[in-house]
């Protein structure tokens, strides 16, 4: 059967990516590698990572929904598939703390029209995002060796595939499968301390839906329960303010970075 692209409602693209059901968290996890694509050089494999992301989506108005979400990525050893707490620069040969990603809120609004990749039993939503905005650590000087350029570039690549059936199936709040591809063309990390060197980062990852917490990979299960028990739920409402990502978390939490402490910083649960 030739696959077809079919416009589908806001309220099909919430169970997939969230769930109906606003008083549910809901969980995706995902592994992959990341590796260095610079001009002239060999690729090199320099983490594996695993993560999470623990979602809500809460109606307003018919027909549209607030997405609340936060997120966790812990690079890792490729060898050993341990925490990456310290890492030695290959082009510096500096030894630096690693800055694992712990995004709160990452949040958007969903209504309208979606298209979907409808191929027999299986529904593919496929998503080419090409952030470019000023980088908030660019107007420091202090930043300079932390900030590769004046414009965060990056190209982030998802596709999410859902069994058909599911987003038709009026009984059910979340579908019951989904398979993610994520595939990313970004820049140096700031905890890397590449300064302006050329070169990016290539992501590859691939992941899941899972049903509860308690399904999470056991190294996330771990650190959410010792360390950053916020990350076991969802917000429990849409919040003000921007998103977090990786330069404005790096730019908060420069001093902790400097003073050589573990991350992510603990971070207690929601009251």
């Amino acid at each position: 059967m030739v696959s077809h692209i079919q416009e589908v409602d806001a309220q099909q693209w919430v169970k997939t990516r969230s769930s109906l059901d606003s008083n549910e968290s809901t969980f995706l996890i995902w592994t992959g590698k990341i590796y260095s694509f610079v001009p002239s050089e060999k690729r090199q494999l320099l983490f594996k990572i695993v993560g999470m992301s623990v979602s809500r989506c809460i109606p307003t108005l018919e027909g549209r929904w607030d997405f609340t979400s936060r997120e966790l990525t812990y690079y890792l050893k490729p060898d050993t598939d341990e925490i990456l707490r310290k890492w030695e620069n290959p082009w510096t040969g500096e030894t630096v703390s690693v800055m694992h990603v712990a995004n709160s809120p990452v949040q958007g609004k969903f209504s309208g029209k979606f298209p979907v990749q409808v191929d027999g039993e299986n529904s593919t939503f496929v998503f080419d995002i090409f952030p470019n905005y000023p980088n908030p650590l660019a107007e420091d000087a202090k930043f300079a060796e932390y900030c590769p350029s004046s414009i965060y570039q990056a190209a982030e690549l998802f596709k999410i595939t859902v069994p058909s059936a599911d987003l038709v199936n009026s009984e059910l709040n979340s579908v019951t499968e989904l398979k993610l591809s994520w595939d990313r063309i970004g820049q140096w990390l700031p905890w890397m301390k590449m300064g302006d060197r050329p070169g990016y980062l290539i992501y590859s990852a691939t992941g899941s839906k899972v049903r509860s917490f308690t399904e999470l990979p056991p190294l996330l299960q771990a650190e959410i329960n010792t360390r950053v028990p916020l990350y076991k739920q969802a917000p429990k409402a849409f919040m003000e303010g921007e998103d977090i990502t990786s330069w404005l978390y790096f730019q908060k939490h420069f001093p902790a970075y400097l003073a050589g402490e573990i991350f992510p910083l603990p971070a207690a649960e929601e009251s």
